[in-house]
């Protein structure tokens, strides 16, 4: 466990719930100071003075949702780790969440020691979700699985060697193709899942069980 010290802020409109997770948080052995702000304009205002390293997001807010802050708060400091904590529990808002750039995602029911395992797993660079959570992505609905992309041969080909750490280039020089076309192909598959970055389409492709 980090030996370091962290203030953590809850963004989150219902003040009962912040003073509920600050006495959750009492006695953790990374989180010396907690803030909370009941709206996301309050905080961004606090966030340009004060580099907050551990957000909470409540995703329903009175003036934006944890979708866009999340986007906001990404752009301005992209090291900062963000942690969806809500009700709610739907597959597709959990999903939306992560590909805006956020840590993991938590509900509002989570027990005392999920929370603190989740925030000491976050500031270790994983990606964290309550037990909950990680039932609801492991089974898309039937919906879902209806809508999954169809992908050439080539395309899984390359999406394997993506999934696998390889760059562009080295795939490029290992299949015989150009820099150039690996990065046509990996542009269509992010447009194919309707995903901003690799990360979600290689949880995405694995979810679906695109990936060996």
């Amino acid at each position: 466990m980090s030996t370091a010290n962290f203030t953590l802020a809850i963004v989150d409109d219902h003040g009962m719930i912040i003073e509920g997770l600050k006495t959750l948080m009492r006695n953790n052995d990374v989180i010396d100071k907690i803030e909370g702000f009941l709206s996301g304009t309050t905080f961004l205002q606090a966030f340009q003075k004060i580099p907050y390293p551990i957000v909470f997001l409540d995703m329903m807010l009175p003036d934006t949702n944890g979708i866009e802050l999340c986007q906001r708060i990404k752009s301005m400091r992209p090291e900062t780790i963000v942690l969806g904590l809500s009700n709610h529990a739907e597959r597709s808002m959990i999903l939306k969440m992560l590909n805006a750039g956020a840590n993991g995602y938590l509900l509002k029911n989570v027990n005392k020691k999920e929370l603190h395992n989740a925030i000491d797993e976050a500031i270790k660079g994983n990606t964290v979700f309550c037990k909950e959570v990680q039932r609801i992505i492991a089974s898309p609905d039937k919906t879902e699985l209806e809508s999954i992309p169809s992908l050439t041969k080539r395309e899984l080909e390359i999406l394997s060697l993506i999934a696998g750490g390889m760059t562009s280039q080295q795939i490029a020089e290992k299949i015989f193709l150009s820099p150039l076309t690996v990065e046509t192909h990996r542009k269509n598959m992010l447009h194919k899942f309707k995903v901003s970055n690799i990360a979600s389409l290689i949880m995405l492709a694995t979810k679906h069980k695109l990936l060996d």
